[in-house]
């Protein structure tokens, strides 16, 4: 699974960008970029990875993501030429820290931005509000489109209903060695995630003992490297149990576990249910 770093360009004449894009069955690739953006399916079903975060989408997701925050929505259509639609916008990363953002009327706005950097799933039927006006931003340009926009964030603060999907990284602002280093290691995880992951073979990667990688990692990533091993995992296991008839200890095995119990143990950790419950959530 190749990971991509994507140069978006917001033209220096706005602040941000709204578009309707289109992408086919196994189309897309895992990518990250500068910008903060906001991703809403107007069709199509599948798996969204985002970060450390392996789960399903359909129609109607709407995720707002901060800046070099590695993501993907893969289409899951099986016929060759089916396609799937959604509504991008893409925000310049200096847009929180411009001179219209630096109000006090805009620092709920400021703040949920900000909070962006985990990646934020909105649910609910609030959301379907903010879907009409995404759609009126494609056809629009100017002041008219950034007064949609104003709409818009007043539209998320209003939405309780949202989940944090992975944790934030501490890296730099632009594209820079650190990216590359931490999307090699997302790549070997993602590749090797069934069949076995090592220690050895990821600092390798980066050109570090496993000592001084494992510090890199933590402080790059805010978490371990296991532990980012694991989230991976368990976010497999709960796609797996969503999406197909598999029994629990085949999903246990499939997602690189070979116990059981331990399986069970980080499933009911991280997700706050057994994979039983969490499996009837889709029956």
């Amino acid at each position: 699974m190749e990971i991509i770093y994507e140069k978006i360009i917001v033209s220096h004449n706005y602040s941000f960008i709204t578009r309707k894009l289109q992408f086919a069955s196994n189309s897309t690739k895992i990518h990250s970029h500068s910008n903060f953006e906001l991703n809403y399916i107007e069709s199509g079903s599948g798996k969204r990875i985002i970060g450390n975060n392996i789960s399903a989408y359909s129609k109607g997701d709407l995720v707002l993501l901060g800046p070099h925050i590695p993501h993907c929505w893969d289409n899951f259509a099986t016929e060759q030429n089916s396609i799937s639609e959604r509504i991008v916008t893409h925000f310049n990363e200096n847009i929180i820290s411009s001179d219209f953002f630096n109000i006090p009327e805009l620092e709920q706005v400021v703040t949920l931005m900000k909070s962006a950097g985990k990646g934020i799933w909105f649910k609910g039927k609030k959301t379907e509000k903010v879907a009409k006006t995404l759609h009126k931003m494609v056809t629009l340009k100017g002041l008219e489109r950034y007064i949609l926009l104003l709409e818009v964030f007043h539209l998320l603060l209003q939405i309780e209903e949202r989940e944090m999907l992975t944790l934030p990284t501490n890296l730099a602002h632009n594209y820079d060695t650190d990216l590359d280093q931490i999307n090699k290691i997302y790549e070997y995880v993602f590749n090797n995630i069934q069949t076995g992951v090592s220690l050895e073979q990821a600092s390798a990667l980066v050109f570090k003992e496993p000592g001084s990688f494992c510090r890199y990692f933590k402080k790059k990533t805010n978490q371990t490297f296991m532990d980012y091993v694991k989230h991976v995992r368990i976010g497999l296991a709960a796609k797996l149990l969503a999406e197909t008839d598999n029994q629990i200890t085949q999903i246990c095995y499939e997602c690189g576990y070979n116990n059981l119990a331990n399986f069970n143990h980080y499933f009911k950790v991280l997700m706050n249910k057994t994979p039983s419950e969490y499996r009837k959530e889709f029956k």
